[in-house]
């Protein structure tokens, strides 16, 4: 693999979970490999025949599936956990039967009266009980992949496990009967309710911050509608001339997601403090959610662009009452490809230049709408070394009026410029 990355024909995402892909270089080579095998049966090439995978290396069927890709497209190739006993409960497939377009993408919206209308659906408190759910990916180590399901379990707290496109742990509000929510026109038989919890280890912290997966996760969570965040940090030790450069950017970030975010931030000192901390909230939440009927949204007025703008409206028509969706719909929403609009996929194309934050980049969108509008003006500064002054300058001054951490500074301008302009 490292051969790979250095003839750049894989590329690296994720710290600790590392995750590949083809780059496009890396694609062509893969192609004319498997061009140039020779072809046993007409209906079925060398590489598309299946490889049985060795004994150590083989997982329960009804558990995660080595390979799999998941929603960016990138393929986990991290061990496997090992072969639960009979005793073990088997791992959830609750988003296995998730479909795409369970929730289409939909047209922009006007305006308000564009959203729809319609009567949420009752769920009354004796339907249903409270569960967590949790990442099958929160493991303590590689050879104890079970710990945290299992203390859990010992402290009344049974989770269901199955792998989560947001967050790392959620709770359900999960129908005592499976056909309880088809009678009302809904699919699965559980409801996401407004709770969601991102847990970070420092080091998993500053990597995060390093690589930009930690804007890209705050971003997919204020996606998501969920109003109750909640960031879970364990602060481990860590060597300290290597923790002290990033000190102030954890300390920064961390403030940043209380007061820009607002979302709620607690701090444990190891593994044991976060599963008793999940232990509690479960058991408040339960009481909580369990003694009052839940409001539905029926996922047939859903869609991509109307799904936020319809919480706002609905919270600011019936403020105290909470509307939820299916678990199923919410990961349909959840879904990085089917959530990004262009200018969605343009502030995440800055956001991975250097130096360009997220305030920077909302205000180079708001000049240059869409990712042909920032070439085209760069293209109309011109050629030769007067072109490529003007290209190094023209964000920057653009944006020489503006104060703060918004004002791009001529290094990063010419920086912006490299990327976009070749200047």
């Amino acid at each position: 693999m490292k051969t790979l990355l250095e003839k750049d024909l894989v590329a690296e995402k994720g710290r600790p979970l590392r995750k590949y892909c083809l780059t496009e270089e890396g694609y062509e080579v893969a192609s004319r490999i498997k061009a140039s095998q020779p072809i046993a049966d007409p209906q079925q090439s060398t590489l598309d025949i299946p490889v049985a995978l060795p004994k150590s290396r083989q997982r329960p069927a009804a558990g995660p599936i080595l390979g799999a890709a998941d929603d960016d497209g990138f393929m986990a190739i991290n061990s496997s956990p090992p072969m639960p006993s009979r005793s073990e409960p088997q791992y959830d497939h609750g988003m296995s039967g998730v479909q795409d377009d369970i929730v289409p993408f939909g047209d922009a919206l006007g305006d308000e009266t564009a959203l729809p209308t319609f009567s949420p659906i009752t769920i009354p408190s004796s339907a249903f009980t409270l569960e967590l759910v949790l990442d099958v990916r929160e493991v303590r180590a590689k050879e104890d992949r079970d710990y945290m399901r299992v203390e859990l379990t010992k402290k009344g707290v049974t989770p269901i496990m199955r792998s989560l496109d947001l967050g790392d742990a959620l709770w359900v509000a999960k129908c005592k009967d499976p056909q309880y929510l088809q009678r009302y026109g809904l699919e699965g038989d559980e409801i996401m309710l407004d709770w969601i919890v991102e847990r970070k280890r420092l080091d998993d912290l500053v990597g995060s911050i390093k690589d930009g997966r930690f804007h890209e996760q705050k971003f997919r969570l204020r996606k998501s509608g969920v109003k109750n965040v909640i960031y879970i940090i364990e602060e481990i030790s860590m060597n300290a001339d290597h923790f002290q450069k990033y000190e102030e950017a954890v300390e920064s970030a961390i403030a940043s997601s209380q007061v820009v975010n607002g979302y709620f931030i607690k701090k444990t000192g190891k593994m044991d403090d976060t599963i008793r901390y999940l232990t509690r909230m479960t058991v408040m939440l339960k009481g909580l959610y369990e003694s009052k009927p839940l409001k539905v949204i029926p996922t047939r007025v859903l869609t991509t662009q109307n799904y936020l703008p319809l919480l706002a409206q609905l919270s600011e028509k019936h403020p105290g009452v909470t509307h939820n969706i299916t678990y199923q719909a919410f990961g349909s929403l959840a879904s990085k490809s089917e959530t990004l609009t262009l200018r969605d996929v343009f502030l995440k194309m800055l956001m991975c230049t250097r130096g360009v934050t997220g305030d920077k980049a909302l205000e180079i969108q708001r000049r240059w709408k869409t990712p042909q509008d920032f070439v085209q003006a760069f293209e109309a500064c011109g050629s030769g070394d007067e072109g490529k002054k003007r290209k190094q300058e023209m964000v920057s001054g653009q944006m020489n009026n503006l104060v703060g951490r918004k004002k791009v500074a001529r290094v990063l301008s010419a920086r912006i410029a490299d990327v976009w302009a070749d200047a």
